[in-house]
């Protein structure tokens, strides 16, 4: 246990950006990355420079009865940083990012405040030939993306991102500095990998393990009209199970594609798989399989196996999810197929009112090895897995886009009832929705351990409509 200097409250009085002054409203909408800013407005604002500076804000709002959100700079669809009358605490300060190269038998690591993003670690590691399992979106920093588990690059080989988490360091809502692991506080440990924006503390360091770069990565991939759905998902599902798992294969379905020389536009499925493998030839064979599709005359593009890199799988997501654009998401683990569930949604997607949004159905997106699942509160829940993005420009579509999206997931889930991801699902879509994205085992261990942990309940917990 740390503990940090002591709290000098003017300090952070003198810091806040409060409701009503010059540079709030930037403030407020800066701390969402989607441009659809939710219409709710903390008190005040402070931004936290050091661990210290976060300690101190703790204690101040515990001080002048105020309740404490957090965001660290990822891409929170639902904004839940954001509360009314509340003080956020924004960690995009917090950015160190340190690596310690392999020594004897002591294996690579590094240090990474929350702020980090995806995008910065790959540049630190691939100098190093090292990686780590980052999300798929330059930009998303790794707080919020490591407290919800975290589906990266990868994470079918190497686990939920979470895994790889050794240690955090934590500020407590009493304003005491933490240290956590499976040895110390385990509890909060575990609550740190994958309780998400309900997590009871406020987290401003983690120790990662990392893996040994691949040898090569290689991707390819194949474009068909929209209507072939559910003859792509039949033929490619089965297909994608059965390679290593350093294969990552994914569905997505796009509401425009633009015309060839074979097909008019119109909406499309693609298949893209990259390898994460220990050489070019390893990967060529792996990806083999997709070029052999028995109704390949009716693809409207194609892309054959070649090379990339981490930088340019996040210049690719980039382009799909660019800045300054409004954001809605919701997400679906079902035990049904793809096949079943993406036909299921098919419909939706071709009648999407704007051509840029889509749905994202990984196959098999995470490892379900034991191993990789230890210690922590995320866990995978269903056979299938996809997320729908509402995406668009011009904020008199809000509620038209809300409804596509309410819509097209109630195709996939029509009882209301289905399990969901914490990190990308809807939480303004019921009160159910962060409940049903745990096991009820699951989900009443973490009421416990933040009843433990803050038991006056200073943070905000899971937003609710």
């Amino acid at each position: 246990m740390r503990r940090g200097t002591p709290t000098d409250p003017a300090a952070v009085d003198r810091s806040l950006i409060r409701r009503g002054d010059d540079g709030y409203e930037d403030a407020r909408a800066g701390a969402v990355w989607n441009a659809r800013t939710p219409p709710r407005h903390p008190r005040a604002i402070v931004r936290a420079g050091s661990e210290d500076e976060v300690r101190q804000a703790v204690t101040y709002a515990r001080a002048h009865g105020l309740r404490l959100t957090v965001r660290s700079g990822g891409h929170n669809w639902s904004g839940a940083p954001l509360r009314d009358d509340a003080l956020l605490l924004d960690l995009s300060g917090l950015d160190e990012c340190t690596v310690h190269p392999a020594t004897g038998s002591a294996p690579a690591t590094a240090t990474v405040g929350p702020a980090v993003t995806g995008q910065d670690l790959v540049a630190a590691l691939t100098p190093q030939h090292l990686a780590f399992p980052v999300g798929h979106c330059p930009t998303v920093a790794v707080g919020g993306f490591l407290l919800s588990g975290g589906l990266g690059w990868n994470s079918r080989a190497w686990g939920a991102s979470c895994a790889d988490v050794l240690e955090i360091r934590a500020v407590t809502a009493e304003g005491r500095t933490v240290d956590c692991s499976e040895t110390r506080h385990p509890d909060l440990f575990w609550a740190a990998r994958g309780a998400g924006p309900g997590f009871a503390a406020v987290l401003t360091r983690f120790r990662l393990a990392l893996h040994p770069h691949p040898g090569a990565l290689m991707a390819t991939a194949r474009t068909f009209p929209l209507a072939e759905t559910a003859r792509v998902t039949q033929w490619a599902e089965p297909l994608a199970r059965r390679l290593p798992p350093y294969v990552e294969t994914a569905f997505v379905l796009t509401a425009a594609g633009p015309a060839t020389s074979s097909a008019p536009a119109g909406p499309r499925i693609t298949v893209a798989a990259t390898a994460f493998a220990a050489s070019p030839a390893q990967a060529r064979q792996v990806l083999a399989p997709f070029a052999d599709c028995p109704f390949d005359d009716l693809a409207v593009a194609g892309r054959p196996p070649a090379p990339t890199s981490y930088a340019a799988l996040h210049e690719g997501a980039a382009a799909v999810w660019p800045p300054g654009h409004r954001y809605a998401a919701d997400t679906l683990w079902s035990p049904d197929s793809y096949r079943t569930q993406l036909t299921r949604i098919a419909d939706a997607v071709a009648r999407a009112p704007s051509p840029a949004s889509l749905v994202l159905a990984p196959v098999q997106p995470v490892s379900e090895d034991p191993a990789h699942l230890r210690s922590m509160a995320f866990a995978p829940l269903g056979t299938s897995y996809l997320v729908c993005y509402a995406i668009w420009h011009d904020p008199a579509e809000d509620a038209a886009q809300g409804r596509w999206l309410r819509e097209a997931m109630t195709a996939v889930d029509p009882l209301g009832d289905g399990r969901h991801y914490i990190a990308e699902t809807d939480l303004e879509a019921g009160r159910e929705r962060a409940r049903h994205s745990y096991p009820p085992a699951t989900w009443d261990r973490l009421r416990d351990v933040r009843d433990r942990w803050d038991p006056h309940h200073l943070l905000h917990s899971y937003l609710t409509p």
